[in-house]
């Protein structure tokens, strides 16, 4: 009977310490799984935050992007709105202008010379070689002052009076040939706003048949009548404000060079008087 009891009360000890075995075991393996799902969790955190600055730049660059196209999508629906037909006409009075006003600039830029160097040049050679030699200096040198005093030399043995009407005379091609092409700058300062007024007039009759057939005066309707009529008008202002720069530019040189003609046209008929003396 002892024996009996022995072998149960020893059976009992190993099998409560197989279980508390296992317990541990499974209490070990379940703690490792957690830890193990918190590191994947950070390393998954990890990965996201570090490239948010990435993230964040293709972001900025996708919104200015956008932007970008935005800026132009705007400009092709407001031209639209406008009215192709009187939209196309300003901007091409601002290209017809334009184009006329930077042809002038270069062709003033070319005309302006050293006049005090010329006439430096043309004293030096009639000293030296008489007239054929200060009309070889004049050939030589572009610019519509040293056409004058080529024309002017060309006259001298027909006396001073003659020297002057010549110079007058070529005075008055020259300053044609600078003037030549402002006029239509100034055309297209007075029409491009011109025909802004007559888009603007048309559109707020559209904008009126518009109310006129709903037979409700919208404030919507009438607001977007409105914007589509003024649109025209800002867009021949601009382009007059813009070629008006152009204009007071090229004005302001033409009447430059030409003073700049008058005192050199003098200085070579005192040259010419001293010469013959």
């Amino acid at each position: 009977m002892k024996k009996i009891l022995l072998s149960l009360t020893l059976a009992g000890f190993i099998a409560f310490g197989s279980s508390t075995y296992y317990a541990q075991d499974d209490a070990t393996v379940e703690q490792t799984e957690a830890v193990a799902q918190e590191a994947e969790q950070a390393a998954e955190q990890a990965v996201e935050e570090v490239p948010t600055e990435e993230v964040v730049e293709e972001t900025a660059v996708e919104e200015v992007a956008a932007d970008e196209r935005s800026f132009h999508q705007v400009m092709k629906k407001t031209f639209i709105d406008g009215g192709p037909m009187f939209m196309a006409i300003v901007l091409i009075c601002f290209i017809l202008g334009l184009a006329i006003a930077i042809e002038r600039i270069i062709y003033l830029t070319m005309a302006t010379t050293n006049n005090q160097k010329l006439l430096e040049n043309v004293e030096s050679a009639l000293g030296n070689g008489g007239i054929d030699a200060a009309k070889e200096v004049c050939r030589n040198t572009s610019g519509p002052v040293a056409e004058i005093f080529y024309e002017g030399l060309n006259h001298h043995n027909q006396g001073l009076d003659m020297v002057e009407k010549t110079i007058t005379a070529q005075g008055n091609v020259a300053a044609g040939r600078l003037e030549k092409g402002v006029s239509w700058i100034s055309l297209f300062i007075a029409l491009a706003p011109m025909l802004g007024f007559m888009g603007t007039v048309i559109g707020m009759i559209g904008a009126f048949d518009a109310i006129a057939e709903a037979n409700n005066i919208s404030p919507a309707i009438v607001a977007g009548g409105i914007k589509v009529a003024l649109i025209t008008t800002v867009a021949g202002l601009v382009v007059a404000i813009f070629l008006q720069l152009f204009y007071n530019f090229i004005v302001a040189k033409i009447d430059s060079i030409i003073n700049d003609m008058e005192d050199a046209s003098l200085s070579l008929i005192d040259l010419l008087a001293n010469f013959k003396k």
